[in-house]
């Protein structure tokens, strides 16, 4: 095997370290590119009327997306529900029961399939098993399509930040006679618990932002949620049906729409790991 000299190994390993600097910091710029637009021309939106009021008719000033604001609240929260229980209980199968057995391997291979399945088709299947059986479009369908894109995510995450965890922490935990379920939510969880949160806020990040499948189930309303048994209005198709509008009042919301949402997940983000960051300071 031939031998490389000293200052080859350094010259690579800077060259590598500069390239992966470069790559970082081009995230980073479009990040804060992006930021700064939404910011820019999503502000001036931004009043006491669009976080109150309802969409105003085509042609006319003033309105807000209120509705929109609530019905994203109560999708993403009923999404949550289905969503986030069944994923954290597929990875603690995946992390603690599934390593090496077949139904494991399909249900990761099952996982990965869906995480890099396009939004649109699964949105196409809760449009075929859910609203065309009932034959209408409905919160509830886009609960679902919308838990059906967070599963995944927080299926892999929860595997991967328990695998994390050392083995000999279970075992110790073990010996002392504690019972498989107290140890594995007691200690390992606890041991996972800030990977167990970025993965969730990770998946409800990405179905907020998501749109095709909502055109497909929940559609659009311009009135105020009263069900989630009928077609309910929501923040990213709300955005999309102004953003395509020749009206500039509503090309305004949709930037203010698209800071709320921007803002929001950032924010809760931010929240998170500061609370995290606290707690695990002070204990």
């Amino acid at each position: 095997m031939r031998e490389r000299s000293m200052a080859a190994r350094r010259f690579t390993d800077l060259l590598f370290r500069a390239l992966a600097s470069l790559a970082a910091l081009i995230g980073i710029a479009f990040l804060v590119w992006i930021l700064y637009v939404v910011l820019a021309r999503g502000l001036g939106a931004i009043n006491w009327d669009f976080f109150t009021e309802r969409p105003a008719p085509p042609g006319m000033a003033g309105g807000g997306v209120g509705s929109a604001i609530l019905g994203t609240l109560l999708m993403t929260g009923l999404a949550m529900v289905i969503g986030v229980p069944t994923g954290l209980l597929a990875g603690v199968y995946l992390a603690e029961f599934g390593q090496h057995n077949k139904f494991g391997e399909w249900v990761r291979f099952t996982c990965n399939m869906l995480m890099g399945t396009p939004s649109i088709i699964i949105g196409v299947f809760v449009y075929i098993i859910l609203v065309m059986p009932m034959k209408n479009f409905s919160g509830y369908a886009g609960a679902v399509a919308m838990a059906v894109i967070m599963l995944p995510v927080v299926t892999r995450t929860t595997e991967d930040m328990l695998t994390l965890v050392p083995s000999a922490l279970r075992e110790s935990a073990l010996a002392l006679g504690a019972p498989r379920w107290k140890v594995t939510l007691g200690v390992v969880f606890r041991a996972a618990r800030n990977g167990l949160i970025t993965g969730i806020l990770l998946a409800v990040a990405r179905v907020s932002g998501e749109t095709a499948p909502l055109l497909f189930t929940a559609l659009n309303s311009p009135y105020w949620p009263e069900s989630l048994n009928e077609p309910i209005s929501n923040l990213t198709v709300t955005i999309f049906n102004y953003a395509m509008s020749p009206y500039p009042d509503w090309q305004a919301m949709a930037w203010g729409a698209s800071f709320l949402i921007t803002a929001g997940v950032l924010g809760a983000t931010l929240f998170t790991r500061t609370l995290l960051w606290l707690r695990s300071h002070k204990s």
